[in-house]
């Protein structure tokens, strides 16, 4: 079974044609914000390596992770300048702070919770950019297709840990936020943004 295939399976929906056509209509809210996540992705990685010194093999797979998404990023900002779009200030999508809203207090069981939503995260980024791909022109089309394979590493990386740490058996939390992010998926967005739902009629 291709990694993909894998993403679109812990899925529980598929990308709104609806937000296709909204983002080809957007495609510089679309760069803006793409490079928004690819920076808050390595932030996020960052803020896990301090916050969990402890822990090695989160260490080695968040350092690695880091790089590479400012990597990404560098690469997005590198577009937009080709493309005259200028990087500007855009609000954040209500997709991860309505998902860190169900996150756990105490630890493990916080930690836990921030892998999988991680892995959330990268599995649906991955899906879009593969949504996306067959309507872009060829240079933006490349490039988010060269993209799926470090991004179904990076869910991967999320999940794997998360296994590795917590106490009990996952598929229960995994479940959970699997409803979770469908909805936001699924439901009305009133703002177009990289991890937005269904444009507002």
């Amino acid at each position: 079974m291709s990694d993909l295939q894998v993403l679109k399976d812990f899925l529980l929906c598929e990308t709104p044609g609806s937000w296709i056509a909204s983002a080809l209509q957007h495609q510089d809210v679309l760069l803006i914000d793409h490079a928004n996540c690819e920076k808050k992705a390595a932030s996020t990685a960052m803020n896990l390596m301090y916050r969990y010194v402890d822990r090695t093999e989160l260490l080695q797979k968040m350092s690695q992770l880091a790089r590479e998404e400012l990597l990404h990023f560098e690469q997005v900002v590198k577009i937009m300048q080709e493309r005259n779009v200028s990087y500007r200030h855009i609000e954040p999508s209500r997709y991860a702070s309505s998902l860190r809203q169900y996150m756990r207090d105490s630890e493990p069981d916080k930690l836990i919770d921030t892998l999988i939503i991680g892995a959330f995260i990268e599995a649906r980024s991955c899906e879009r950019f593969a949504a996306l791909a067959p309507s872009l022109d060829k240079t933006l089309q490349k490039f988010y297709l060269s993209l799926l394979r470090s991004e179904a590493r990076h869910f991967e990386d999320y999940l794997q840990l998360a296994t590795i740490y917590a106490d009990e058996d996952i598929a229960g939390r995994v479940a959970f936020f699997a409803e979770r992010e469908a909805e936001l998926i699924s439901s009305e967005d009133k703002q177009f943004r990289f991890h937005s739902g269904s444009p507002q009629q």
